[in-house]
């Protein structure tokens, strides 16, 4: 080959789609910030024996319910225990739960979703008619319900919220199977004798997980705030375990004495985690849905 050749005609540089994706996501604005968040919550987990300042369950008797000091930068409870450590450790139970959670509900809904868009018939029915029976229920309520029966701790909140995330995630794969079975590549395959197994795990699941990726990512903001709400009430972690929802609650006896930081700093963690999970689940929409992009 000459060189004019290769003048006129350069060679085309391959972009592979990992590096297309990656691509498009640091050009989004929206990603950048709440990625960024939530690579720095998931820092601060990792860290927190070495970030937090203080033991998040040594009492300080000469700062009881003290405000923001320069000893303690969020002030302490009515226990005197520094509410930044509580927090840091805090981010760390959380997500936890949450992700721990979602993805014990994905495995669970993405199998059923794959079964009965697949085979249809009396398998789709038998799953799809379970699923409305726990979409019959407000998310919430589900799992107040779950964890009445299996009892208070951190591991049935897990169940409790692994629960109502299966039949969301079973619907979205279901419909993804039942376009991506009449594909003609499917359909090739099935022709050349390949087993079910082989078809639905190499062939179907993955033109599922975009949307499973999307949903995923913003079901973990869903989930921690669910598990915050079940400790707010009573039906969480242990009242001693430093997780967001038990700092709420604990904080509840003091919002009308004055100690506006004991509600006001854990609420903010819980929002701001909750708003840059889901903000994260809307860019990584844009980014992997065709539809949405250019």
């Amino acid at each position: 080959m000459s060189i004019q050749s290769l003048t006129e005609n350069p060679p085309q540089i391959i972009r592979s789609p990992w590096r297309d994706f990656l691509h498009a996501l640091v050009r989004n604005p929206l990603a950048l910030v709440s990625g960024g968040f939530v690579l720095l919550l998931i820092v601060v987990a990792i860290f927190a024996p070495w970030l937090a300042p203080w033991d998040p369950m040594a009492p300080d008797w000469m700062a009881l319910s003290s405000p923001p000091t320069a000893a303690h930068w969020m002030g302490t409870d009515e226990l005197g225990r520094d509410l930044l450590s509580r927090i840091i450790y805090g981010a760390r139970i959380s997500l936890y739960i949450g992700v721990l959670s979602v993805t014990i509900g994905m495995l669970v809904g993405v199998m059923l979703g794959l079964l009965a868009g697949y085979y249809g018939g009396w398998v789709d029915m038998l799953i799809m008619r379970g699923a409305d029976v726990l979409f019959a229920f407000p998310g919430m309520l589900l799992a107040i319900a779950v964890v009445a029966l299996l009892g208070t701790g951190l591991n049935n909140v897990i169940i409790a919220v692994a629960v109502f995330s299966v039949p969301v995630f079973a619907r979205i794969v279901r419909a993804s199977t039942l376009s991506l079975k009449q594909a003609a590549y499917v359909e090739a395959v099935r022709c050349a004798g390949a087993p079910d197994s082989v078809i639905i795990l190499r062939h179907i699941l993955p033109g599922t997980l975009s949307s499973v990726i999307v949903y995923f990512t913003m079901r973990i903001g869903t989930s921690i705030l669910t598990a915050a709400g079940l400790s707010f009430i009573g039906l969480g972690p242990e009242p001693d375990v430093p997780e967001w929802g038990n700092i709420l609650a604990m904080s509840r006896s003091m919002m009308m004495a004055g100690s506006w930081h004991m509600s006001v700093f854990p609420g903010l963690a819980i929002f701001i985690t909750v708003l840059a999970f889901n903000l994260l689940g809307d860019a990584l929409r844009d980014t992997l849905d065709p539809k949405l992009k250019g």
